[in-house]
């Protein structure tokens, strides 16, 4: 088994530069890759601690149709009450308050700009089976 992840959630936004701003900002991503024809982002790749999301432009295409602002990501955090300030600082538009889970975690969730909700927190998914 490897460190590097196998599962990278991917998020097309109607203003995906200004989504790149906003997780940069309020969250503490950062711009690995970023790939733009005119206004429209491509792809782009956005880092967090060894997790990555891909991030585009929303076109409208018969494949997949527009789909913007659906999406939910969960991401690990050390420290919630820090990461939790920072993003209020920010702006961020916070749904679910910063809260002790009785599984142990300390999270919160907030809403992008386009409606996707993100949950952050000190719970670390084991890719080991439970016994």
């Amino acid at each position: 088994m490897t460190d590097s992840p196998s599962l990278y959630p991917v998020l097309r936004y109607r203003d995906a530069a200004a989504a790149i701003d906003f997780l940069t900002q309020a969250f503490g991503f950062t711009v690995v890759q970023d790939h733009r024809e005119g206004d429209r982002v491509v792809h782009a790749e956005l880092r967090h601690d060894n997790g990555l999301v891909m991030v585009s432009t929303e076109t409208d295409d018969e494949r997949f149709g527009p789909h913007a602002g659906q999406g939910w990501v969960y991401v690990v955090v050390d420290d919630a009450d820090a990461h939790h300030e920072r993003a209020r600082a920010a702006g961020a538009n916070i749904i679910r308050p910063l809260e002790d889970q009785d599984y142990g975690s300390r999270d919160y969730s907030a809403r992008d700009p386009e409606g996707n909700i993100w949950s952050f927190g000190t719970y670390r998914p084991s890719l080991e089976p439970s016994s």
